[in-house]
């Protein structure tokens, strides 16, 4: 499929229930309403044309941009490219999950997300963070910077209730992703998600929640699937 015919099918996908949805979520025009499950189905248009993926993503239609990070090839997106499309993202949706996704599955993932994480811009400190928990989750531990972690870690224990609405969202996801996915830090994470409790987050007129880091560890530890890695973090 071309770009137009892409974009008609998005228009076509979309409802006026999902867009308001999205806009009680904090996203701006243009966007057509399209949910998740829907876009997916498209990938398999867009999938093999990492050039149409990246029009999609610059057309500024959050429909569109959501299908590129599903669709783009994440071992051939360039540093730049991540880096526009950071600045892009506006929105928690497209930081948290499209950029993040795609640069934790990508060559920069660590060196983008250092970067980011001292962003004083929120949304781009918000790639960061999420794009460090999602590298963790699809990386083995051997190959983890595991000193590194641990000093995050005490980061986040010690500024986390002072910083940007939602970088304090990505941290507690940070602390839950180093619990759940990297078995030596397993017990440190424990105690930092103790010790910070309760985070609270602006979601704005939703019914989101803000999971409580220490619970959600417990429930994956009684599992028993602390350590278990995914295969990807794009969906």
């Amino acid at each position: 499929m071309t770009y137009e015919e892409i974009m008609q099918k998005l228009e076509e996908l979309g409802s006026e229930q999902t867009k308001k949805i999205y806009y009680n979520h904090g996203v701006k025009e243009p966007y057509f309403g399209v949910k998740i499950g829907d876009l997916k189905k498209l990938v398999k248009y867009v999938k093999k044309d990492h050039d149409l993926a990246l029009k999609l993503y610059a057309s500024g239609n959050h429909d569109a941009m959501y299908l590129a990070g599903l669709s783009v090839n994440p071992k051939i997106i360039s540093k730049e490219t991540l880096q526009e499309w950071a600045k892009k993202a506006y929105w928690y949706m497209a930081a948290e999950y499209t950029v993040a996704q795609v640069a934790a599955e990508s060559d920069y993932a660590l060196e983008l997300a250092r970067e980011w994480m001292k962003s004083e811009e929120e949304m781009i400190a918000v790639c960061g963070w999420s794009t460090y928990a999602n590298y963790l989750s699809i990386t083995p531990d051997e190959k983890l910077d595991i000193a590194e972690i641990s000093t995050m870690l005490n980061q986040v224990k010690s500024k986390i209730h002072e910083e940007r609405n939602r970088v304090r969202y990505v941290m507690n996801g940070f602390v839950i992703s180093v619990g759940t996915y990297v078995t030596e830090l397993k017990e440190e994470a424990k105690q930092v998600a103790e010790s910070i409790g309760k985070v609270h987050v602006d979601v704005g007129n939703t019914a989101c929640k803000v999971p409580l880091a220490s619970d959600y560890i417990k429930k994956v530890e009684e599992k028993n699937r602390i350590g278990m890695k995914r295969k990807t973090c794009i969906c």
